[in-house]
């Protein structure tokens, strides 16, 4: 069954992360994305490797770019280029939405920006991506994941006081952008839809990536405290972190008083409950120095396996800290079809991550694997020549 964007088509002018997962998105629903590369390279996470898969002409291609790029078509321009510049200027005349992820002022150079482009369609939704956003001091500065988790404010609560900052294991300002823009692209052709009217959105990783301190934020504005290294504890909720048992360590997340009762009695501390110092949330925050070392020593004479069956039992919310190996053998992710095999030119499968949108009627469409550099060029070239007045 077709994707709920089948129809759309986006021409794809971003390379490495926020910008091809924005696209990938739009491609897995259905949408038609041409993903314009540099010939001789292309994008620059091709070459992000090992690991990398190996394919039979010896080309290598990086598991950094197969996250990112299913569901596209691979076109390879010169973008430096007169040449390169007027055929991307009539793809994006075909196209609905733009995206892409140049250094500010680089597109309008190239007249590929989205007053060049509006003046002939005014319909197109034309998205920008950047690390500070095309307005502000720092418009001018390259923003990489790993520095804008920094200032941004992220790794000031990720990590413990021993350990110091730490960045996010993926690059969640990437990631988070990339569902931000998309988010907003279906956002402007609902306008387009109702209006017939085109905008720029101009997305920024900074930006994102501060709106989702989300709480913890929201803490320093209530109270003008910034918040600091937690390590695995959280800052509002107690118990809300992993603890050691016999054999390893389990995450315990309790969401209320109600949940806390009955964590206490699986710990045989039934008087906890109406303890003053741990009844409510509150009392358990300010008194977590106290408690957190109580059910500690409880649990460390039991086996994880012991504790995931008392706690599920009860209804409390549990987990092992997998790893991403565990996490992906899980019995949820085959029920799920959280893996996705998909054959490329060659038929050989490669395996990627589903989207985790469940949809009744228009599920997402996995029609293509990630492509190989420029393995499209001359089918799309041609269809835009069939499609060229006169032609």
């Amino acid at each position: 069954m077709a994707g709920p964007l089948t129809g759309l088509t986006v021409l794809d002018l971003s390379r490495v992360l926020a910008g091809p997962w924005a696209t990938q998105i739009l491609g897995d629903l259905g949408a038609d994305v041409i993903k314009v590369e540099r010939p001789g390279g292309g994008d620059d996470t091709r070459g992000w490797g090992p690991p990398s898969v190996v394919h039979d002409d010896g080309e290598e291609t990086a598991a950094y770019y197969l996250c990112a790029n299913r569901s596209k078509r691979s076109v390879a321009l010169d973008l430096g280029s007169a040449e390169g510049q007027r055929t991307a200027r009539r793809l994006a005349a075909r196209a609905d939405v733009v995206v892409e992820n140049f250094k500010a002022g680089t597109a309008a150079k190239w007249g590929l920006d989205y007053a060049s482009l509006a003046a002939e369609h005014p319909g197109l939704v034309y998205c920008s991506i950047t690390g500070f956003g095309q307005t502000g001091p720092n418009r001018d500065k390259p923003g990489y994941d790993f520095m804008i988790q920094g200032m941004a404010g992220l790794m000031s609560v990720t990590g413990s006081p021993d350990s110091g900052p730490v960045r996010a294991g993926v690059a969640v300002a990437d990631i988070t952008t990339g569902l931000y823009a998309t988010i907003a692209i279906l956002a402007a052709l609902r306008h387009r839809d109702a209006t017939g009217q085109g905008q720029h959105i101009d997305m920024a990783l900074f930006d994102t990536q501060l709106a989702c301190l989300a709480n913890q934020a929201q803490n320093y504005l209530v109270s003008g405290r910034s918040p600091e290294l937690m390590g695995n504890t959280h800052p509002n909720i107690v118990p809300y972190q992993d603890f050691p048992t016999l054999d390893g360590r389990l995450i315990v997340a309790v969401g209320n008083d109600a949940q806390f009762a009955r964590f206490a009695a699986l710990l045989g501390r039934d008087d906890w409950a109406g303890d003053r110092r741990f009844a409510r949330n509150a009392d358990r925050v300010a008194n977590r120095e106290t408690l957190v070392p109580l059910i500690a020593r409880a649990m460390a004479g039991e086996t994880t396996g012991h504790w995931r069956a008392l706690l599920d039992g009860a209804g409390i919310p549990n987990g092992p800290v997998n790893s991403i190996a565990d996490a992906l053998g899980e019995d949820q992710v085959a029920a799920r079809g959280l893996r996705v095999a998909l054959p490329d030119a060659a038929g050989r499968l490669v395996e990627t991550l589903a989207q985790p949108m469940r949809f009744s009627a228009t599920p997402p469409d996995y029609r293509r694997a990630p492509p190989r550099l420029g393995a499209d060029t001359e089918a799309v070239l041609k269809a835009l020549d069939a499609d060229a007045p006169g032609s």
